[in-house]
């Protein structure tokens, strides 16, 4: 994706932020007062309030140069997500059509054993592990950072699982920086909005 760029957005700045998993649902209310609800998105989307995390001068001179970097919304880039991060003994999913070809992805299950499924597609370079029906792999395998694929030498001969820290692909939701001088050599800048990209 040419206007993505391999970087991520600032960690100490996203630490501080505020945001999360978002969906979209059509609710059309009847005449009688019920209700019919429609999923329009099969996945979530997130979105993240990064004002909170700048607390001084560095942060904020360091924002504004990732800001003018990306040109606005013009170029996506990594964002970590403090509350969500990490991923334990997650099974990879097979590429239709390809059982070398592996795509890294989270299962979330709530008490009630119903699931959320969630690609990842911007795994941390050096953090995946793979295991083959639970025996750690040291070789045989490549994994591709940029879209969160595994692709094996050979068809492996049991489930695929794998222990990794992923970035979510986002970018700014605005083309504009409205900076306040609140008093001298002291500036700030209120809702700056990220949001995750999906392709």
């Amino acid at each position: 994706m040419s206007s993505f760029h391999e970087v991520q957005f600032p960690p100490d700045i996203s630490y501080g932020s505020t945001g999360g998993p978002g969906f979209s649902t059509g609710v059309v209310t009847t005449s009688s007062g019920g209700e019919q609800r429609n999923q329009n998105w099969a996945q979530s989307r997130c979105k993240y309030n990064v004002a909170h995390g700048v607390k001084n001068q560095k942060q904020l001179d360091n924002l504004i140069a990732f800001f003018r970097a990306r040109k606005g919304k013009a170029y996506g880039f990594r964002f970590k997500d403090w509350s969500d991060f990490k991923a334990v003994g997650q099974i990879c999913g097979v590429l239709e059509g390809n059982k070398l070809v592996y795509q890294l992805q989270k299962t979330y299950v709530d008490s009630a054993g119903f699931t959320d499924i969630r690609l990842i597609k911007k795994p941390v370079s050096g953090t995946v592990t793979l295991y083959i029906s639970g025996v750690m792999q040291t070789s045989g395998y490549t994994v591709d950072y940029v879209t969160g694929r595994i692709t094996f030498d050979a068809i492996p001969a049991g489930v695929v699982t794998a222990d990794f820290e992923y970035d979510v692909p986002c970018r700014f939701d605005t083309d504009e920086m409205p900076i306040n001088i609140d008093n001298w050599s002291s500036y700030s800048w209120s809702g700056i909005t990220v949001i995750e990209i999906k392709w």
